[in-house]
């Protein structure tokens, strides 16, 4: 190659690694970097295409409960694996049939594209109460989970989807610290 081509392939092979840099910086913008979970944005963008395209979509709000004491007693690190583990059990539960993401602090969402092809809340529930050893400590966990199937809506959107689930969620916050998770219809 001689020196008049290679001079004019510079700007082409700059612009070509900044947007591989730009690319992945967007990538890791849209993950939460404790859980490795879609952050708010990613899911949104996700779950607006899941909701438009699945009749028969189903979300979920998690929100553990008592977290505040959790890192008052045990210490934010403490607290961080707690987080960890939700993120992890809510994943495997949605086992790759939806998608998963940590909205902020404590909460969490997930979609799964198929209501009828799922673990049930019972399984998600049960998974989420487990307790975490951190540093030889147990540490007890909680949860109140909401959801929503998306055919019930008389809008099917996201925005709907999320709000009837956060609902639901904060119904469930209000039978108990223990969370009474509703039990979805046959």
């Amino acid at each position: 190659m001689d020196l008049i081509n290679m001079v004019a392939a510079l700007p082409a092979f700059g612009w070509a690694f900044h947007s591989s840099v730009l690319t992945r910086r967007l990538s890791a913008a849209r993950r939460d970097p404790l859980t490795g979970l879609h952050t708010r944005a990613g899911f949104t963008a996700r779950a607006e295409r899941i909701v438009t395209r699945a009749p028969r979509a189903m979300a979920f709000l998690v929100d553990l409960n008592d977290f505040k004491a959790i890192n008052d007693t045990h210490g934010h690190l403490a607290g961080d694996a707690v987080i960890a583990a939700t993120a992890e059990r809510l994943t495997h539960w949605a086992a790759g049939n939806g998608i998963t993401a940590r909205l902020g602090g404590d909460e969490f969402a997930a979609l799964l594209p198929d209501s009828t092809n799922h673990p049930g809340t019972a399984a998600l529930d049960h998974a989420l109460r487990q307790p975490v050893i951190y540093r030889g400590q147990v540490i007890p966990v909680s949860a109140s989970v909401g959801f929503c199937f998306v055919a019930d809506l008389p809008v099917r959107t996201l925005t709907d989807a999320l709000a009837a689930a956060d609902t639901a969620m904060y119904a469930a916050k209000g039978h108990g610290r223990r969370n009474n998770t509703p039990r979805p219809r046959s």
